[in-house]
């Protein structure tokens, strides 16, 4: 009895490899981006004096024309 796999039984198998391999890798990019939209709604909120950008400081000089 010789059980090797048949050119049908590869063609399922492979089918079936890649089948399973993108239905794992759309689950995984869909929960990463519902994690990382979710945390982004955690976050809401004003930001932090170190994130808004600095403020130039106001010239109070009399001009002196030469």
């Amino acid at each position: 009895m010789d059980r090797s796999l048949t050119s049908e039984g590869r063609e399922r198998l492979a089918l079936m490899l890649v089948a399973s391999t993108s239905v794992t890798f759309t689950i995984a990019a869909v929960s990463d981006a519902l994690a990382v939209r979710r945390a982004r709604r955690r976050v809401s909120g004003p930001p932090e004096p170190s994130e808004q950008p600095a403020r130039r400081p106001v010239d109070r000089r009399t001009p002196v024309a030469c």
